[in-house]
């Protein structure tokens, strides 16, 4: 096959190669990107253990995962001009607001860390499944990748091992 001379003519081979590839039996390019499989995730996302651990995240509600709201937020009321809240604001609700988030992450890495122990024992990368959920956790909900599969407040689903 000779290349193409004119434009036309490329861009009818290119379409006539987008059918052929995504003809029928090839659902490569249907779906409108990764599924939940593992072979598409992040190699940090990999295993029962990670998938457990974002179960557990995803399930529940945290004042981290608004980290992001809130400090646009702050920086928008030190834009105020009254000094005395600029000073509340600086010195007692951005300290209290990292906290707040540093005591969460410590928590959700203890408890994920030590379910995922009882769920898997002897499996090797239950060793950093703590600082994966807290890290997860501050990110704002619709921007998780993997997408999360558990609803807020929803039950966390048995892992399959």
């Amino acid at each position: 096959m000779s290349a193409p001379q004119t434009r036309k003519e490329a861009y009818r081979a290119y379409r006539e190669r987008r059918a052929r590839e995504a003809g029928p039996g090839n659902n490569k390019r249907q779906g409108g990107g990764p599924q939940a499989e593992d072979r598409n995730f992040r190699p940090q996302d990999h295993g029962p253990v990670r998938a457990y651990a974002r179960d557990v995240v995803d399930a529940r509600r945290s004042v981290s995962e608004f980290f992001l709201y809130f400090s646009i937020a702050v920086i928008l009321l030190l834009f105020l001009p009254i000094p005395e809240f600029q000073v509340v604001v600086t010195y007692v609700i951005w300290p209290a607001m990292m906290v707040t988030i540093i005591a969460e992450g410590i928590y959700i890495a203890r408890s994920v860390k030590r379910r995922a122990g009882e769920l898997f024992p002897g499996d090797s990368t239950v060793r950093g499944v703590g600082w994966y959920a807290a890290v997860r956790q501050l990110q704002v909900r619709r921007l998780r990748l993997p997408k999360p599969k558990v609803k807020p407040g929803q039950a966390v689903p048995r892992p399959r091992s």
